[in-house]
């Protein structure tokens, strides 16, 4: 009898956890994880990844080297391009630290990079191919851009082609701390800012005629967005063509700003007026609603300085299709987000995988890697098992009700 009393009022009880472990009211708890597997080592300060429209992906060391990796992960016995000679790695946020390929780069062979020179300031310029497809023509440079630095930091440098077929480059607010200058916010430099230049057109360059400054009054015409500190990797979503950006903090956190494809520009992202969505220097600034705020952002402690990744396109996981990787540099701490063409959503953290990742790449077919600047390696970003979602604090209080309720009924 106290078997039979006993098996009556606990067998709903398996029932009713399956039931909340399945709609876990707002835990939004992801059924994706993911990991790191080594791709190749022995590098020297990877600090950005590409391709160039085949099976290989071209590394770049800080120093002023460009690497091929082979499919296989084996390494060219010889660097695409040296340009140490001209590089400035001095500073931990000076060097070589941009490469974008020509969407026609397989008839053109043209390539661009960004760097700071001997003397520190930045210069974006153009290359060429050689006859060999696995060597560039070191002699071959066309400055393109050139400006100077006030500090050794907060230079940027990562450069990419929107779906427009222009060039992207992404600058810093010129370094110090705080934005000294207020460069974020002056129209009248590069500074602080998101360029949008049309190489292939005009000499060295041409500006895009939608381009959402030309002809205003004391800014340049070259400006894309505005009120950037130091944007640490930006990337084209490869499905929809939106724009992503991870915005390096201050004192308060990091942030990752989001641009729809069909943008016409012009946004301010707040610094240095806001760091993120919070109040930092007041002085000149306009009401909030001029400003747009990240779509995340995180606190500092252990976090420290955000890497911003790619949405992966891939068709190997597709359970990671849509999701926009990246990590925090200092933490090793990884995370996912997905857009769902209004808002964020399923935020994931994946937990510490490898601090100091200095860059997130992808293939040719949309597969990702990351690359660890201290380790010297390159990993390939894999899914793992699947999580089982866990219990949220709302849904365990609704199972002690509904468990109170049926014990109740028995007595």
């Amino acid at each position: 009898m106290i078997k039979r009393l006993f098996h009556r009022q606990f067998i709903w009880i398996p029932v009713v956890v399956m039931f909340f472990l399945v709609f876990p009211g707002n835990s939004h708890a992801s059924s994706v994880a993911i990991e790191l597997e080594i791709f190749t080592t022995g590098l020297s300060q990877p600090i950005s990844l590409t391709h160039a429209g085949d099976s290989r992906l071209f590394v770049v060391e800080q120093a002023g080297l460009i690497k091929i990796l082979e499919s296989s992960g084996s390494v060219k016995p010889l660097p695409f391009l040296d340009i140490t000679d001209r590089v400035n790695s001095a500073g931990n946020e000076q060097g070589l630290l941009g490469l974008a390929f020509h969407p026609d780069y397989s008839t053109n062979g043209y390539f661009f990079v960004n760097y700071t020179d001997l003397t520190g300031d930045t210069v974006v310029s153009r290359f060429s191919v050689a006859a060999d497809p696995d060597l560039a023509d070191s002699s071959s440079e066309v400055l393109l851009l050139s400006f100077s630095q006030p500090f050794a930091n907060h230079n940027g440098g990562d450069i990419a082609f929107g779906p427009d077929g222009f060039l992207y480059i992404a600058i810093g607010d010129g370094g110090s701390a705080g934005d000294p200058q207020n460069n974020g916010q002056n129209p009248a430099t590069f500074l602080g800012k998101i360029l949008r230049i049309d190489v292939d057109s005009g000499s060295p360059y041409g500006i895009p005629v939608d381009n959402p400054f030309v002809g205003v009054s004391g800014t340049l015409d070259e400006i894309w967005a505005l009120g950037l500190r130091n944007p640490w990797r930006i990337s084209f979503d490869r499905s929809s063509g939106d724009l992503w950006i991870a915005d390096v903090g201050q004192d308060v956190g990091e942030e990752i700003n989001h641009q729809l494809s069909v943008s016409t520009g012009g946004e301010n992202y707040g610094w240095r007026c806001y760091e993120g969505t919070s109040p930092f220097n007041s002085t000149g600034c306009d009401t909030p609603g001029n400003y747009k705020f990240p779509v995340f952002e995180y606190l500092h402690s252990p976090h420290c300085s955000v890497t911003g990744g790619y949405v992966y396109r891939g068709t190997e996981y597709p359970d990671l299709d849509g999701h926009y990787i990246f990590a925090d540099y200092c933490s090793g701490h990884f995370w996912s987000l997905k857009w769902d063409g209004s808002s964020v959503y399923d935020v994931t953290e994946f937990g510490v995988l490898q601090t100091a990742v200095s860059t997130f790449g992808e293939n040719i077919d949309g597969e990702l890697y990351a690359a660890g600047r201290n380790t010297g390696t390159v990993y390939r970003i894999r899914q793992t098992e699947q999580v089982v979602p866990s219990l949220s604090m709302s849904g365990l209080i609704l199972m002690l009700i509904f468990i109170g309720a049926i014990l109740k009924t028995k007595q």
